[in-house]
């Protein structure tokens, strides 16, 4: 939520004892605050039913999010998404609001039209996010405040026996045959999502997998570890809601698999976090 501007009002009075009023050499005018940063153009639908078939016959529901300079598009996003990316939280920092908002997927088309001969605009990460607000208070009539609360977390450290993580070396790549990437280099500096249940990373640092697990886990994980190198990791496991004929059932879970492949272990905990609560919303018009 944007901050209420306080403006101060500057009185001139006149000074007693018979002197004459003090008129003040300049005068300063209070500009008026910044109206929010809007789309010029929305179009808001529920999404029809929009999913992919991956390993082996599971169907997972497709989500696309693009950003441009001067547009936002949105396939198959529930509002509780679309508040993860216009306030930068992650969802287990959202609490509130009716459970549609974590259900009902919407088909957003946003744009900002430039005025005559203008330059087309290029909107920043910061701008684009307010935008998103304006968008949510508007059409969904989101309103929303933020608290701090004791909330679930994970905490990753380092298990029985210590790391299995292999220090990166410059230039390294991994060899034949793991995860079928038959010694091809791979990107540097982030874990990539190579499949549903399969992850592999070059030169990674802890936090780098840290922000992966967040997305994975839907939750906040802190750093337990006290490990400041960067690794070369591959792991794999079987995510929730896997079906039985499919060839990732029956591996193990993803804390499992922390656990035996990395040698890292996330232990349940609590902490104090900024929470972003849901006080209303109400579902668009569609146009």
């Amino acid at each position: 939520m944007l901050p209420k501007t306080s403006l101060l009002v500057l009185l001139s009075f006149s000074m007693i004892l018979g002197q004459s009023p003090v008129t003040p050499k300049t005068a300063t005018t209070m500009q008026p605050a910044a109206a929010p940063l809007t789309f010029d153009a929305i179009s808001i639908h529920p999404t029809k039913l929009k999913t992919t078939t991956v390993n082996g016959g599971a169907e997972i529901s497709r989500m696309v999010i693009q950003a441009t300079l001067d547009s936002y598009h949105v396939e198959n996003a529930t509002v509780k998404v679309l508040i993860m990316d216009g306030y930068g939280v992650k969802e287990d920092s959202i609490i509130g609001g009716p459970d549609w908002v974590g259900t009902t997927g919407y088909d957003v088309d946003a744009k900002v039209t430039p005025a005559a001969d203008a330059p087309p605009p290029k909107l920043n990460r910061a701008e684009r996010r307010q935008m998103i607000q304006s968008l949510l208070a508007d059409r969904f009539k989101l309103v929303v405040h933020y608290e701090t609360k004791d909330a679930p977390i994970y905490e990753l450290d380092l298990a029985k026996g210590g790391s299995k993580l292999t220090i990166a070396t410059p230039n390294d790549t991994f060899a034949k045959g793991i995860n079928g990437l038959d010694g091809n280099p791979v990107s540097s500096g982030y874990p990539v999502q190579l499949s549903r249940g399969r992850l592999i990373g070059q030169s990674v640092t802890i936090a780098s997998l840290i922000d992966y697990l967040k997305l994975e886990l839907k939750r906040s994980v802190v750093d337990k570890t006290g490990l400041t190198g960067k690794y070369d990791l591959s792991l794999q496991w079987t995510p929730d809601n896997t079906l039985t004929d499919s060839p990732l059932a029956g591996g193990p879970s993803i804390f499992t698999a922390v656990q035996e492949q990395l040698g890292l272990k996330l232990e349940p905990s609590t902490a104090p976090l900024d929470i972003l609560v849901i006080d209303s919303a109400e579902a668009p018009t569609p146009n």
